[in-house]
């Protein structure tokens, strides 16, 4: 059986263009013997799998009889059998005996740029460059050839020179736009892909590319871009999926959402799409909505079930139904890589349900955790005993796990938050400045100690401007806009500070950030607005000190 697969797969790749009863007559007709033996030999040992040998008789043939289909039976002999080489030689042989054949011009170049002979597969690019049928394939497939050179400012500048003598071929600058990007100098990508949108302004392939661009300088600049494509554009669904993954990485889920559901109404059994929304629906708390997708998603054989079974425990987790969350973690299993995730939601249950101790036992019997893994366990252990106003052993936890694990940037985070619920400002704000000093694009660092200022009413400007640093690293955070408006509030700045309050509160009705809008409202004169805001937080957070403390000030 295996061997009569292996004879009909070679005898597949044996037909040529012509026929595939016909036989390939030599051109040498006082050698016909020797041509015969040699060629039945050839088929011989190609149906044994002996692709060497093939690929050689085969390439003897050809320089004897200087026929180009002899050439291209070595030069496939020789790629199937990995023998470089020979399939170079086979195919440079083979582009020389038929210059005209486009097939023999793509395998001599391919096999040259294998071989890291860029140059030398130039000529063979430009003839096919020269020829108006296969132009813009070859363009759009360049970068897909040189893509195992190394020296990418070397391709970007062999491309740019076959680009050159075609201004007005769209595809030659989506080339060199590709080649640029590669060689990260976005600068040249930027212009050339504008000048391939200029020539074809509704390809799809060259809008995604040219958002992939600005959104390295500018996401909101890309944004624009796939908005405006799409009014145009609105069933290309490839600049769709884009758009809406930048939404996300821009945490715009609410924007995102409704991109992703266009794509499932045309794509309605897609996994990753249903998965996705789902996802969506949870992070703006529409649960039934997130549990639809997330079912489909699952009737289609989403690749990763076991996330899936993640998020619909956090929507029975959500909707008060803590056993069904714990079915749906029990289903993760030990060797799958969600398990330590699954056994946190399990340990947050547990402290709710039961009681704290009972959570940290379950925390404690995980073994075999990596570093990042430790660090991930500690930070829910301390989080459960804070919760349970164990404020001192979880600041000791942490601190023995920075022991253990130095200079982690979210566990020292985590470090200087213990600090403050003990009263230990002034090692708090010592960890903080670590932090940021460490890893430089931490929101949260610059956010908490900028907060602890403005909340405490001193180093007001220096609170605002790393409050304002912290908005520039992640602006839709809205935990970050609340510090923001928090500030401008302690600075007298009212009218901005409700602002930026109004903001983050259209994002997330939080407690606190319920409680700073109405206390900025209230001193606005707006107190009926106040009231309503902290009677609707009270109703959903009755227990929250700085909630209750605020309303009573102002409301007693």
């Amino acid at each position: 059986m295996i061997k009569l697969i292996a004879i009909l797969y070679l005898s597949v790749m044996s037909i040529n263009a012509a026929s595939a009863q016909s036989s390939v007559k030599p051109s040498i007709t006082e050698a016909n013997s020797e041509f015969v033996y040699k060629y039945l030999l050839g088929e011989i040992a190609g149906q044994r799998g002996d692709l060497s040998l093939a690929s050689q008789l085969f390439m003897d043939l050809a320089k004897k009889t200087r026929d180009p289909r002899l050439a291209e039976r070595a030069a496939e002999a020789a790629a199937y059998g990995r023998h470089q080489r020979l399939a170079l030689d086979a195919a440079t042989l083979w582009a020389e005996l038929d210059p005209d054949s486009l097939k023999a011009q793509q395998a001599a170049s391919q096999m040259m740029l294998s071989t890291g002979n860029m140059k030398s597969a130039v000529p063979h690019i430009k003839e096919l460059l020269s020829k108006e049928e296969t132009r813009a394939t070859t363009f759009l497939y360049l970068n897909e050839l040189l893509r195992n050179q190394q020296d990418k400012k070397a391709v970007l500048t062999t491309i740019k020179e076959l680009a050159q003598p075609y201004p007005e071929s769209a595809e030659s600058h989506f080339s060199v736009a590709q080649a640029a990007w590669f060689a990260q100098d976005i600068g040249a990508a930027e212009n050339a892909i504008r000048k391939a949108s200029q020539l074809r302004p509704d390809w799809e392939v060259c809008a995604q590319m040219q958002g992939q661009i600005l959104a390295k300088q500018s996401p909101e600049k890309a944004l624009d871009l796939y908005k405006a494509f799409l009014n145009k554009n609105p069933t290309a669904n490839n600049v769709r999926m884009s758009y809406a993954k930048l939404l996300v990485s821009l945490k715009y889920y609410a924007e995102a959402k409704p991109e992703f559901v266009k794509l499932i109404e045309r794509e309605k059994d897609n996994p990753n799409t249903n998965a996705v929304v789902g996802l969506l629906s949870l992070e703006a708390n529409e649960l039934d909505m997130a549990e639809e997708y997330l079912q489909r998603s699952l009737r289609n054989d989403f690749k990763d079930p076991e996330k899936v079974y993640m998020y619909l425990g956090i929507i029975a987790d959500r909707r008060k139904n803590e056993s069904k969350a714990l079915e749906w973690y029990a289903r993760i299993p030990k060797s799958n890589q969600h398990y330590l995730e699954a056994q946190l939601a399990t340990a947050n249950i547990i402290a709710h349900t039961k009681n704290t101790n009972a959570a940290i036992s379950i925390l404690a019997k995980l073994t075999e955790l990596s570093s990042k893994q430790e660090v991930a366990v500690a930070q829910v252990q301390a989080n459960l005993l804070a919760q349970d106003k164990r404020h001192q052993e979880a600041f000791e936890l942490i601190k023995k796990t920075i022991n253990t694990v130095p200079n982690t940037p979210l566990l020292i985070y985590d470090y200087a938050m213990a600090a403050e619920r003990i009263g230990k400002l002034e090692l708090m704000e010592n960890e903080l400045r670590k932090v940021i000093q460490l890893q430089p694009d931490f929101p949260a660092a610059y956010n908490a100690l900028g907060y602890s200022f403005a909340d405490r009413n001193i180093n007001l400007k220096e609170a605002k401007t790393l409050i304002e640093t912290a908005y520039k690293l992640s602006p839709s955070d809205h935990y970050i806009l609340d510090s923001l408006g928090w500030v401008e509030y302690r600075l007298g700045n009212y009218a901005v500070a409700a602002e930026h309050l109004r903001k983050a509160y259209s994002i997330q009705e939080d407690p606190e950030i319920s409680a700073h809008l109405g206390e900025v409202l209230w001193k606005q004169g707006l107190q009926e607005e106040a009231i309503n805001i902290w009677g609707k937080a009270l109703k959903e957070f009755p227990e929250n000190s700085i909630l209750v403390s605020t309303s009573k000030k102002f409301n007693s």
